[in-house]
């Protein structure tokens, strides 16, 4: 289910993120099944739904450049709070390249078409 998008749609948008919340909470739930080896997982997946889950219901989805602004501000957090987090240094780098791969996926507004769960 992939659809190319040329101009800026704030509903696909906000479907892909909404998307991407399901997805990064399957992961989840699939990484806690195998415990300890797999925490890396969990919080890599936790930093995606937290992105997501914090830009979804904002005004800025509708909008190529307030989006790209309101990323910038994400970027420049010094750390991230989540629940179920194992370790917050590995936390915090995964939540920044969630952020990096939507500011590129924003600047070049391709992407949000895929809607597969793995990406």
């Amino acid at each position: 289910m992939v659809k190319s998008v040329t101009e800026w749609d704030g509903k696909a948008v906000r479907v892909w993120l909404e998307s991407r919340i399901a997805a990064a909470r399957a992961n989840q739930v699939t990484a806690e099944r195998y415990g300890r080896e797999r925490q890396d997982d969990c919080d890599m997946a936790a930093a995606e739904e937290m992105i997501c889950t914090l830009l979804k219901d904002k005004d800025a989805v509708n909008s190529q450049q307030a989006l790209a602004g309101e990323l910038k501000l994400l970027l420049e957090r010094d750390h991230y709070l989540w629940r179920g987090v194992y370790d917050d240094r590995r936390f915090d780098r995964h939540a920044r390249s969630v952020v990096r791969k939507l500011a590129k996926m924003t600047k070049s507004n391709e992407g949000f078409g895929n809607l597969t769960r793995y990406q």
